[in-house]
Order: C-alpha cells, then structure tokens, then sequence
C-alpha cells in the first residue's frame, strides 16, 4: 500500500505536519473514515467515522476552513467480500487490512465539492466534525442515488452529460 500511496501523493502525515501544511497554504485531502470507511461501507454510502474528529482539530488548529466533498459511485468501484463478519472482526481487532476485493470497475465517477464551512474559533473539534458529516451526507444525497449500482453506473460513462450538469 505504501507505494500506491505514493503513487498518488498520499502521505501518512501527523497532526502537527497537517497543520504546518495547511499553515503553508497547501490543501490536503483527509479521509476520516480511513480504513475502515473504505474497507466496509457498501452501496448505501453510510459514513463510518465513529468518533473520529483528528481532521476538525486539524482545521481548527490550522485556522482554516474545511470543504466538504463526496465522489459519486465510488463504491461500485470495487467490492470488498465479506464486509461482515471475520474479516471486519479481524480488522476492528488487529487493523489487518485482508479483505478480498473484487471489481475495479470502469464506473463514472464525478466529486462533487460543497461550501466551505468557514474556520470559527468558537466551535468545538466535535461540532465542526459532526458539521462536515452533515456537509458530506448532504451532497451525498443530492448526488448519489442510493443503493449504489454497478451496472447503474457503468451505463453513466455513456450518458452525455453537459459541463454544467
């Protein structure tokens, strides 16, 4: 994983290197979900961040403000079996990352960016986190029909839409 990460200018940086970063001017792509977002969520888009609120301390450390975005059908991208049961107990007790992936399908996939929620000095690491889930679940149900669908959203790459759209 290390290298694909790489590959896609993904770092394992620590909180105080994502403050700096962002103190510096540069953007940076977090995934509070993770692993665990990634590995078990299914076709209906449900957000697994438990209590997970690192990404708002961030921002609110760094003084700036958070964009929420959310990418359609990237779920029917690939499949994970087993979602369920020994491999997410395996994973919830170890962080074991086995689970077999199925897929890697052609889909249309478009992100989708919201407003900015602004830096507020008053709001607390678990208010701003639970604002951007509320951001995010908003543009995924604006964008995503639900449940997903692979078929779904292969027949998307051949519609023609327009640049507005």
């Amino acid at each position: 994983m290390k290298y694909l990460f790489q590959l896609g200018a993904c770092i394992p940086g620590s909180k105080d290197e994502c403050v700096e970063m962002l103190k510096k001017g540069y953007l940076l792509g977090i995934s509070p979900g993770g692993a665990r977002e990634a590995l078990f969520s299914d076709e209906h888009y449900n957000l697994l961040w438990c209590k997970r609120k690192g990404f708002a301390q961030v921002a609110l450390e760094a003084k700036v403000p958070i964009i929420p975005m959310f990418t359609q059908n990237i779920q029917e991208v690939c499949r994970g079996a087993g979602r369920k049961g020994l491999f997410r107990w395996l994973y919830e007790k170890t962080r074991f990352t086995c689970i077999p992936i199925y897929g890697y399908f052609p889909v249309k996939l478009r992100t989708y960016l919201g407003e900015p929620i602004p830096y507020d000095p008053n709001i607390t690491a678990e208010k701003l986190a639970e604002k951007t889930k509320v951001a995010i679940e908003n543009l995924r149900d604006q964008y995503q029909k639900i449940p997903g669908n692979i078929l779904r959203a292969l027949s998307e790459r051949f519609d023609k839409h327009h640049k507005n759209d």
